[in-house]
């Protein structure tokens, strides 16, 4: 049996072509990527375009629609955007450092992203299949929440840094949120937020705490949904309606669209 792979599901966002069977691929792609494009048109709208696959299970009578189509990449910009985290001479992808204070930190010019999340909420195991493509690079993720305990950096070509940050909620390190409200206030060249939410929950207590830090300070964030493949579709749908009511209504600085993503993938399914 393969190991689990988690697949992002980036894909959700951007148009499924008319015919995939005559779709011209004037572009590398990995092996991966190349295999789902050969799934079943059914099988590849259920596991890269999650959201087109649960706007299929709203009734046309019921009013709510989902944001497909606020971010909207082609193939050829989910094939460039792959290109970014596949390792090579020309393309260094590392491990830089870890700290436990903002003025630890490495002094880096190019812009940053951060990731953060609830404890177990598989924020690791979203990095490491980010870095599926450079297999140099250790991304550790524990079956036990709370595992990363300080802010690690990762280089990612010449192009930015991506920051995975420790989880909040259950075995936080106790000095969490003057590190993680430090960062967030301090840093100039962080650009983007990734605040993932279980998709199976929703939204929890402890994520209004860090909606409300990056509301605070201005900043752009996404909700990016995990574990979309452990609920059913009539949940799912439910808790997406919901938390895009939530953005819409309770948010200044969050997208619009959300990013949801699966837990696991199987390539023997």
């Amino acid at each position: 049996m393969a190991a689990p792979r988690l697949l992002s599901g980036m894909g959700c966002v951007f148009e499924m072509p008319a015919a995939l069977g005559r779709v011209r691929r004037p572009y590398s792609t990995s092996q991966t990527f190349a295999e789902v494009l050969r799934l079943p048109k059914r099988q590849l709208t259920e596991l890269v375009f999650p959201l087109q696959d649960l706007q299929r299970h709203l009734l046309p009578e019921s009013g709510p629609v989902l944001h497909l189509k606020t971010f909207e990449p082609s193939l050829e910009d989910i094939a460039r955007a792959e290109s970014l985290f596949t390792a090579s001479a020309r393309n260094r992808i590392e491990y830089l450092s870890s700290a436990e204070r903002l003025d630890h930190a490495p002094d880096l010019l190019r812009p940053e992203v951060c990731f953060i999340g609830r404890s177990n909420v598989g924020k690791s195991s979203l990095i490491k299949a980010l870095f599926s493509l450079a297999p140099e690079v250790e991304v550790r993720v524990s079956k036990k929440p709370g595992h990363t305990k300080k802010m690690n950096f990762f280089k990612v070509g010449k192009y930015f840094t991506l920051v995975d940050m420790p989880g909040y909620g259950y075995r936080a390190p106790e000095d969490f949120v003057n590190m993680v409200e430090t960062y967030l206030k301090e840093r100039k060249n962080l650009m983007r937020t990734f605040l993932l939410v279980d998709s199976v929950v929703g939204i929890q207590k402890a994520d209004n705490i860090a909606i409300e830090m990056c509301e605070e300070f201005a900043l752009p964030y996404v909700m990016v949904l995990t574990k979309i493949d452990k609920s059913s579709k009539g949940h799912l749908v439910k808790q997406v309606l919901q938390i895009q009511k939530f953005v819409a209504t309770k948010t200044q600085g969050c997208f619009p669209q959300l990013f949801p993503v699966r837990y696991s993938y199987k390539s023997d399914k």
